[in-house]
């Protein structure tokens, strides 16, 4: 039998993909409390996010978003990362007020936006150790938000999966809008 790699390339970067997902979850967490959700974007729902991130593009005119829609679609696959809003009663202050307490309505608490970034950067590092291209994208990551994929969340990343000769996801240039 000969397997081209060609013919089973999809298969291995969702694979991978559920594995960056496994990577997140057992990522360290602040205070040991788990506030992380993860899921995985596949096959239409690619096709979703990238005509939100156009819709968005439409509403605030940031060309980045135009440009981060097509990436999207040269993605096999999109991990998404966010955290249910918790706050860990440290009352550290990173937030920007003094007290947990007194946090305003919608501020989410530090320690669980760095759990993202924790969650996130061991996502991206196992990608990174199975050869594959990502890039971290704010902007899908409020996009995935926003159509609800993780509810509940807040500070949702996203990061895009491929595995091509050349990485899609860097040398962008950014998207002129359709006239």
């Amino acid at each position: 039998m000969i397997l081209n790699e060609r013919d089973s390339r999809h298969e291995q970067v969702l694979l991978a993909a559920r594995q960056m997902m496994t990577a997140a979850r057992t990522a360290p967490k602040g205070k040991g409390i788990d506030v992380v959700e993860v899921a995985l974007v596949t096959d239409g729902d690619l096709q979703v996010l990238s005509d939100k991130l156009k819709a968005m593009y439409a509403e605030n005119g940031m060309k980045f978003f135009l440009r981060d829609a097509d990436n999207i679609l040269q993605a096999e696959c999109v991990v998404i990362v966010g955290t249910r809003p918790q706050a860990q009663g440290l009352n550290c202050g990173h937030c920007g007020f003094p007290t947990c307490e007194g946090r305003s309505a919608g501020v989410p608490c530090a320690l669980n936006t760095i759990d993202v970034g924790i969650a996130v950067g061991s996502a991206c590092a196992l990608a990174a150790d199975l050869r594959l291209d990502t890039r971290v994208m704010f902007s899908a990551g409020i996009a995935a938000q926003s159509l609800g994929w993780l509810p509940g969340c807040q500070s949702v990343l996203a990061i895009p999966v491929s595995a091509s000769s050349k990485n899609p996801f860097f040398d962008r240039k950014p998207q002129e809008p359709n006239k």
